[in-house]
């Protein structure tokens, strides 16, 4: 996936956002089940029963965009298939908030509401960001905090919206590659990714497919 991904980034003649950045070795961060963000494309075969979360960006005529999905790998258990829901669902919460006049954390707040209503736990380690003609531009957006808090939003905003939510607790740790985050608990995690433009008309979803 990874070797497909820079494929079809020189086919359309832009550029891997992650791939050198910060040292980071890959087109995309592919990181399985209890693995959260930034992980490694590795040799390890994926097997039933596996979840994906595949982040991807990419840089055309100077600015950046940057997405995320979690794919089940065959069929999945049903709790499994919930985390993948609610995360997603988490997501357009949190789009639904990015509106102009609203505050920042009116974004944070929609997605920790929902996602502890249906019993799972925010990371709290990693965090949205605006974007731009940089990766990770100001303002950071988290996925967790109280409502009406933070920039004011406006009309010309760029961010990165990116709940990353966990089937048991929160916690999460680096492995020695110095890059991947995994769960604490070993158990699944779910990360869905929009880089999304406030306007006038509402929100727009810039890497929709």
């Amino acid at each position: 996936m990874d070797r497909l991904a820079e494929q079809e980034c020189k086919k359309r003649k832009v550029r891997p956002a992650f791939k050198g950045y910060g040292g980071f070795p890959f087109t995309i961060c592919a990181s399985p089940n209890e693995k959260v963000v930034h992980g490694f494309a590795d040799e390890v075969p994926l097997g039933e029963g596996d979840i994906l979360s595949i982040d991807f960006g990419i840089i055309k005529d100077g600015f950046y965009g940057d997405s995320a999905m979690t794919v089940p790998v065959g069929a999945i258990d049903p709790e499994t298939e919930r985390l993948l829901n609610v995360t997603k669902k988490s997501l357009e919460l949190g789009i639904a908030a990015a509106v102009v006049g609203g505050r920042l954390s009116d974004i944070s707040h929609a997605v920790q509401d929902y996602v502890e209503q249906q019993g799972f736990s925010v990371v709290r380690e990693f965090v949205g960001h605006g974007i731009g003609r940089n990766l990770h531009e100001a303002p950071q957006v988290p996925n967790f905090g109280p409502p009406g808090q933070g920039p004011r939003l406006r009309a010309g905003m760029t961010l990165a919206i990116e709940p990353m939510i966990n089937a048991g607790g929160p916690a999460v740790t680096i492995l020695e590659d110095g890059w991947t985050a995994v769960t604490v608990d070993g158990k699944p995690s779910a990360h869905f990714e929009h880089t999304v433009a406030i306007t006038d008309d509402g929100p727009e979803i810039l890497t929709a497919v």
